[in-house]
């Protein structure tokens, strides 16, 4: 039994077929062409003669030109020729209209790759030289339909090319059934090729794209560790000097009282837990993705905090209340960091104070 995404895919990829089909026809547009486009390295030894110093994209656009003029000139040169062997009589403003209808889309294809076929496609399904050639269509018109699809497969999404070749594959075996399987291949070869070379053109891309990404990535990355290093250097050597200061202070005076020892050790003891807290943020700057971070601090480390507030000279006491060390993250980071900021200001504007600390855990109200 066939499961509903089987029963459905038929369906679906006949809609996918119908808009790649009128996206080819009527909505779809090619890709813009690039500013500055380079000359293929295959052409670039043309700089030696002066013609690769002019921008590619106006080079391209006056080969067409020149081309399609060339084209017109040579269907119009057959059609004469052929017209008379056979001894019809076809004016000959009819004759160049018919070259010029079949080959103009050659000028086009390079600014309107989709446009430029439309117009070819129409053409060649119009014009009927069947009584004038022995095959139903001019040569050069063959050509030019031949350059735009390729022109297409290149500058246009996958949907929009399958499109066009679903188009040109219809018109081909509906115009001509006893010629279609010889011009089938003459369409397939330049849509593959084509298609083959936007494949290769847009791997291409993405991976610069991706190498300037990594390029921009280790740069700011540098950039971090630049930072890093002057702070360590400049921030580390300071607290260091404040540690040993406060280290060194009791041994320079003979008789120093044992609070001013307690206070110069907590001195000590402050400036080597800065120093190692500081080396771990910068740690974190200097990695990639800031993912080498040390565990946050919260209500399980509360004892350490009253314990060094208590080195300080605060009176300290407590009054916890319910299961405080099992709340979330970030609340208990939050709580720990507002009773961390209370104690300090405790300590910087009334040391020796009294000072009591409250913490509780209750159920969440919920409306």
């Amino acid at each position: 039994m066939s499961s509903p995404e089987q029963v459905q895919r038929p369906g679906t990829m006949l809609r996918a077929l119908a808009r790649g089909v009128l996206a080819a026809a009527v909505t779809g547009r090619a890709d813009p062409v690039p500013a500055n486009r380079p000359w293929p390295l295959p052409l670039r030894w043309t700089r030696f003669v002066g013609v690769g110093r002019l921008p590619y994209g106006l080079v391209v656009n006056l080969v067409g030109a020149a081309l399609t003029v060339a084209l017109v000139a040579g269907s119009y040169s057959l059609l004469v020729t052929e017209t008379t062997k056979r001894g019809l009589d076809v004016g000959g403003g009819t004759l160049m209209l018919t070259a010029v209808a079949v080959t103009l889309p050659l000028a086009l294809r390079d600014l309107y790759p989709l446009g430029a076929m439309r117009l070819s496609f129409v053409a060649m399904a119009l014009v009927d030289v069947s009584d004038w050639l022995t095959v139903p269509y001019v040569p050069a018109g063959t050509f030019t339909a031949m350059v735009c699809l390729y022109t297409v497969a290149v500058r246009c999404s996958r949907d929009i090319t399958l499109g066009v070749g679903i188009i040109c594959f219809v018109g081909i075996w509906v115009k001509s059934p006893s010629q279609a399987a010889g011009g089938s291949l003459l369409l397939l070869l330049p849509l593959v090729v084509g298609y083959a070379l936007r494949l290769r053109q847009t791997s291409r891309r993405e991976l610069a794209e991706q190498e300037k990404r990594h390029q921009d990535a280790e740069a700011v990355l540098t950039e971090r560790q630049r930072i890093a290093r002057e702070l360590h250097d400049v921030v580390a050597h300071h607290m260091s000097m404040i540690a040993i200061q406060a280290e060194a202070a009791p041994y320079k005076v003979a008789d120093v009282p044992d609070e001013t020892r307690r206070d110069l050790a907590e001195i000590r003891s402050t400036a080597l837990d800065a120093l190692t807290e500081m080396r771990r943020i910068l740690g974190v700057l200097r990695s990639e993705d800031g993912a080498q971070t040390a565990p946050q601090p919260d209500l399980d480390r509360l004892d350490d905090l009253i314990a060094g507030a208590r080195g300080t000279g605060l009176d300290v006491s407590t009054r916890l209340e319910g299961d405080l060390s099992g709340v979330p993250q970030g609340v208990g980071l939050t709580a720990y960091r507002i009773l961390q900021e209370a104690l300090s200001n405790a300590m910087r504007h009334a040391p020796g104070s009294r000072v009591t600390l409250e913490a509780a855990r209750g159920t969440a109200y919920s409306g």
